[in-house]
């Protein structure tokens, strides 16, 4: 008996007929995605080509209302002042002198903070003993503390960096405790039934559940110390922004106290972009931060 075998072929799959409209549906999210970028761009330089615009207008026809603007320098005098200071050693010397303040300030402040903050918010001893002290200190602005700092340390750089931290500590603190106290009793209740210990609960339930309220006091502080930094630079300092600016109002060169007003918003806007940017980098758990 003989016996034939058939070789069986599979069947022929054909080409998915989806791929234009794949590639036409993911062409038009790309260009949905574009749009959405330039209108956010848009909303971005919109306000301040207005304002630019309206600064030229008043400055150059000399306008006098309820404010003088016939003194106030135009936009081209304060370009003109920003051009020859980019050429100059100095300015970046003043830039790079408030930014190491900055840096060193705001650092300290934002770990002894965060660290006295977790205390106070999880302990009860902690919050007897610390938080009256904080309580006492938080409403005495930072600028009031010049003097003091100037007797305490021996030269002007560390009585600027001191206040910076000074300025800066109460809203890392005080946003800590916040959002320590605010956690759900039920995340702790349900960690210890599963064997969580005192450390686990500290160092991934207490603090990654607090990091969202840490960082909006992060944002508030930078803010804060700049003020201060500023503020310390002009009454003490030899170096920074803040002198340079205030330099420039003693010699009456107007349009270079614009600029260093200019470059102290600039720094500011980009040290909050960077601590936002943070944020949203540690705290890409929450929902709105994945979107």
């Amino acid at each position: 008996m003989t016996t034939s075998i058939r070789t069986l072929t599979p069947p022929t799959i054909p080409a998915p007929a989806a791929a234009p409209e794949l590639r036409r549906s993911t062409g038009r999210g790309t260009l949905r995605h574009v749009r959405q970028h330039a209108g956010a761009a848009a909303l971005t330089v919109v306000p301040l080509a207005a304002i630019l615009l309206l600064w030229q207008l008043l400055t150059v026809n000399h306008v006098v209302l309820w404010l003088r603007f016939d003194k106030v320098p135009t936009p081209g005098e304060v370009f003109d002042a920003f051009r020859i200071q980019l050429g100059s050693a100095d300015y970046y010397r003043n830039l790079i002198s408030s930014t190491r303040r900055i840096l060193l300030g705001f650092g300290l402040a934002t770990i002894t903070g965060v660290l006295i903050g977790m205390a106070v918010g999880r302990s009860a001893v902690a919050a007897r003993l610390i938080r009256p002290v904080i309580e006492v200190a938080r409403p005495i602005p930072a600028i009031a503390v010049v003097p003091l700092a100037i007797l305490l340390f021996p030269t002007g750089e560390q009585g600027i960096v001191f206040i910076t931290f000074f300025a800066a500590f109460f809203p890392v603190a005080v946003s800590t405790i916040h959002a320590v106290q605010a956690l759900p009793h039920v995340w702790e209740e349900a960690a210890r039934t599963l064997g969580a210990r005192r450390g686990d609960i500290l160092f991934r339930i207490a603090l990654p559940g607090a990091l969202p309220g840490i960082f909006s006091g992060l944002s508030v502080a930078m803010g804060v110390a700049w003020i201060c930094v500023i503020s310390a630079e002009m009454i003490s300092g030899q170096f920074g922004i803040g002198y340079f600016t205030w330099q420039c109002y003693g010699m009456l060169d107007y349009p270079s106290v614009v600029v260093g007003m200019l470059t102290i918003g600039a720094l500011g806007w980009i040290t909050s972009a960077l601590v936002e940017l943070a944020g949203r980098r540690v705290n890409r758990w929450l929902p709105r931060a994945a979107r």
